[in-house]
């Protein structure tokens, strides 16, 4: 199904406008976010069809069903949490069943570690992002020749130099496992090429060396070490960096550039945002997502803050939050019989 399908069979039953422009936080740069909740038709919901969940190729559209964010709400997933507590100016539809679903029953001390968990990813994905301002890739990838070095008395040398140095072939060269220690090989060479030895890599995209079978009487004349963990941990951090390069948000990167604070202003925006969220939870019992400080999120958006600043900011949110939870009069969990009760009652509606 698709969200045209959710429209044109009025399976809709609650849609707002999210994010940026529900907080207060829009700019005339901001994108305009939609979540929403639906029902699947009869035969989709009792058959074998079920879907949880449809968005649009840009994610900037998304709806749950009817269970699927009953189900998120009782674990207090911020994002979910904040669907249910739209403002009214960003409302679009309202189904009256969905009255049913009432923001209070859901607020529990589960917060603490949704909106504060939340929150410590989105700073790991502001060093992420810092990590990678940094620490640019070079486009032509490295092989795992790259990652292999000959051992030269206490020293040792890149298998590519040595290679250069000695004008040998890596094909031509065959290398047998040395025992009892991991990552070292003996190497042989072959200058006629008619040893029949497999090299060093048999190919450029190669993960691991390459073993020959050596006939008796054949000399090495090296030890080659690999350090394969770390041609590993490089081709995972080159699909990261440059997967990153090709979906990143160029103005949002530009921003990141202009302001020259090597971290993501707008992830750090939000880390504060959910900070403040928690307390609130914690403080009032209730949920208002319409910030009253917009001028100071803004600012950081704006990369106006010193990341060390910012983090000390959200260490003292942290222990705010902390504090608050002992006193805290919400319940542990939310009330998950009630809330059964109410999406029992909704469904016997929509399909009665």
């Amino acid at each position: 199904m698709t969200i045209q399908n959710l429209k044109s069979q009025n399976l809709i039953l609650f849609e707002v406008i999210s994010g940026s422009k529900s907080f207060g936080l829009n700019t005339p740069t901001s994108d305009t976010d939609i979540k929403g909740v639906y029902y699947l038709p009869k035969e989709k919901f009792f058959g074998l069809d079920y879907i949880p969940q449809i968005s649009n190729e840009t994610n900037d559209e998304v709806y749950y069903e009817l269970g699927r964010f009953v189900e998120l709400l009782l674990k207090n997933n911020p994002n979910i949490l904040e669907i249910l507590a739209t403002p009214e100016d960003c409302i679009l539809y309202k189904h009256p069943l969905m009255e049913q679903l009432r923001i209070e029953d859901f607020l529990s001390k589960l917060c603490n570690d949704s909106f504060a968990g939340y929150a410590i990813t989105q700073i790991k994905k502001a060093r992420g992002l810092k990590k990678k301002i940094l620490n640019p890739m070079e486009k032509e990838k490295k092989s795992l020749l790259d990652f292999c070095y000959i051992l030269k008395g206490y020293n040792s040398v890149a298998v590519p130099q040595w290679l250069e140095e000695n004008n040998y072939k890596q094909e031509n060269c065959g290398l047998i496992n040395m025992p009892n220690s991991k990552g070292m090989y003996a190497l042989f060479y072959d200058s006629k090429n008619s040893l029949g030895y497999k090299g060093i890599v048999q190919k450029t995209t190669s993960n691991e060396v390459s073993l020959s079978s050596i006939p008796k009487g054949e000399n090495d004349i090296a030890y080659l070490s690999c350090n394969q963990d770390g041609y590993s941990k490089y081709c995972k951090e080159y699909k990261e960096y440059w997967d990153w390069m090709e979906k990143r948000n160029e103005d949002r990167y530009n921003t990141n550039q202009q302001h020259g604070k090597n971290y993501d202003s707008k992830n750090m925006m939000h880390t504060i945002r959910l900070l403040q969220t928690a307390e609130q939870i914690l403080a009032t019992g209730k949920l208002n997502i319409r910030v009253s400080n917009r001028a100071e999120l803004l600012d950081i958006k704006a990369g106006n803050k010193e990341y060390d600043d910012l983090l000390e900011m959200a260490d003292g949110l942290i222990a705010s939050i902390e504090s608050l939870y002992d006193s805290c009069t919400l319940p542990e969990t939310p009330d998950v019989e009630k809330s059964t009760r109410a999406l029992i009652d909704i469904r016997k509606e929509l399909y009665r």
